[in-house]
């Protein structure tokens, strides 16, 4: 059995969706500390001068390693408003723009409380549009696994019964592979080869929110995401 586990991203870019679309689990790591600077808050569109920052203002407590899960969107200036406007600027042109953008106008009119809310609430529908197969997804918070970083990722390992942990690039860093091998579980790093499709606005642009690659290819979107990615070995 093949694991995922990656934190949550507001509405994050291809290779979040190639990993969780060859996982047979996937966990959302929200009970880990929340980093400013990630992409759990922002991504980012293409438009006729590059590329946009799509960030949501949240509240960041001033308290020791806040968790991703506990950050409330800071609501007080009308963020949504500005972001459903930056979409239908930017991709009103786009050939399928019309079969996803009732998705944005539905999760823009409704209220955010809780980051990992709407980060969760676009990752579940977004898969869903790119047409991807069901499997469990799971948030770490509800299992309480406690431990260390490399102890955490292994008893969620064991949790589900998984022998291979599909872990991201940036893994490479930190994982200590014979840990996992002492458990008997395999790490598999992703080797993402970003696919170049139709694009709006000029030259081609990689690592953008997945929603650019719908907007321009709608329903081929996941053999385009997918079809694309160096062979995995396991």
């Amino acid at each position: 059995m093949v694991i995922g586990i990656l934190q949550p991203g507001y509405l994050p870019w291809l290779g979040f969706f190639e990993q969780m679309n060859r996982s047979d689990v996937f966990v959302i790591y929200d009970d880990v500390q929340y980093d400013k600077h990630s992409w759990r808050n922002r991504n980012r569109i293409k438009t006729p001068r590059g590329p946009l920052w799509l960030t949501v203002p949240a509240n960041v407590p001033f308290v020791d390693r806040p968790l991703t899960m506990d950050i409330r969107i800071d609501n007080t200036t009308n963020w949504r408003k500005k972001h459903l406007l930056f979409l239908k600027h930017n991709y009103g042109k786009a050939a399928q723009f019309s079969r996803y953008f009732p998705l944005f106008e539905e999760a823009y009119g409704r209220d955010w409380d809780y980051l990992v809310d709407l980060d969760l609430f676009f990752i579940e529908e977004l898969r869903r549009h790119l047409g991807m197969a069901d499997r469990p997804v799971v948030r770490s918070s509800s299992l309480r696994v406690t431990g260390g970083r490399i102890e955490r990722l292994i008893k969620l390992c064991k949790h589900f019964g998984a022998d291979t942990f599909y872990e991201g690039a940036s893994g490479k860093n930190y994982i200590e592979e014979r840990e996992f091998r002492d458990h008997g579980i395999t790490v598999v790093y992703q080797d993402y080869h970003h696919p170049v499709y139709r694009q709006l606005h000029g030259s081609f642009i990689p690592y953008l929110s997945v929603i650019d690659l719908l907007f321009n290819e709608g329903p081929d979107s996941l053999s385009i995401l997918m079809n694309t990615t160096a062979e995995v070995k396991w």
